[in-house]
């Protein structure tokens, strides 16, 4: 039995326990919010409420954080970052209203169309990072890497197992569809994937091609054509004109001898 000549006071208890369960926000603000209600600032059920909220408050910015690392995305961007000024063609009022992911509630499509650097994937990743905060389900993948996972997995004879993985997720995010051609095999997979997640799930797909492009990116009409069909329907399409920003710090005289 301790000794009572001894023993922890009660705020080294209370630090103790705190610390014990993870309260570590908590722990910290334990002097401040004791001084606020020994001097008459706060009384003790207010001072705990606002604890517990700081608390709250730290574990949901934790919690995020791991979700946003375990959704795939290869950086952090937000809408904040976006240079609107640089990229007029881009329509905000479009783009913030995804933003409040209505879209992904009604499970329509995202396609976000233009030439290499012009802030595609930024956007995707922006809109992608709001659904991880509103508590939604979210994977990022780039094309090239999702064939070949869906390949491995076929050969593997987990193919529908890996297409229910992808599908489940209430936001699936495409990035650089277009930059390599895709195999007929590659196309099927591509096909079966987006039927399954056709007017159940949101997709977003980043492409630097357009409509009269897409059969030599498949290199088949027929699964060109299927997968626009089931992409384009319930879709908003948003194409993006304009310089690559990583050339906009370039000096006009350095960019034309470039090209």
């Amino acid at each position: 039995m301790a000794d009572p000549a001894i023993e922890a006071s009660p705020y080294v208890r209370a630090q103790n326990n705190l610390g014990t369960l993870g309260l570590h926000e908590m722990s910290a603000l334990l002097p401040d919010y004791m001084r606020m209600v020994s001097e008459g600032d706060a009384d003790f059920c207010s001072a705990v409420a606002q604890m517990t909220q700081v608390e709250v408050e730290a574990r949901t910015q934790r919690i995020t954080r791991l979700r946003i690392r375990s959704s795939g995305f290869p950086c952090v961007k937000t809408l904040a970052d976006f240079d609107w000024s640089f990229q007029p063609s881009v329509p905000r009022p479009l783009v913030e209203e995804l933003a409040t992911l209505r879209f992904v509630d009604r499970a329509e499509n995202v396609l976000l169309v233009g030439s290499p650097g012009v802030g595609k994937t930024h956007l995707a990743t922006a809109i992608g990072i709001e659904a991880v905060k509103a508590g939604k389900e979210v994977r990022f993948i780039d094309c090239a890497r999702l064939v070949d996972d869906l390949k491995d997995a076929q050969s593997r004879g987990i193919l529908k197992k890996r297409l229910k993985y992808y599908a489940h997720s209430k936001l699936l995010i495409i990035d650089e569809l277009g930059y390599l051609d895709i195999d007929e095999g590659g196309a099927d997979l591509l096909f079966q994937l987006v039927s399954t997640r056709y007017e159940q799930r949101s997709t977003i797909i980043t492409t630097n091609v357009g409509i009269t492009g897409r059969a030599k990116v498949f290199g088949d009409e027929v699964a060109a054509s299927a997968i626009a069909d089931r992409i384009c329907h319930h879709c908003h399409v948003i194409k993006i004109t304009g310089r690559s920003y990583r050339l906009k710090d370039v000096p006009t005289e350095r960019k034309m001898k470039e090209e």
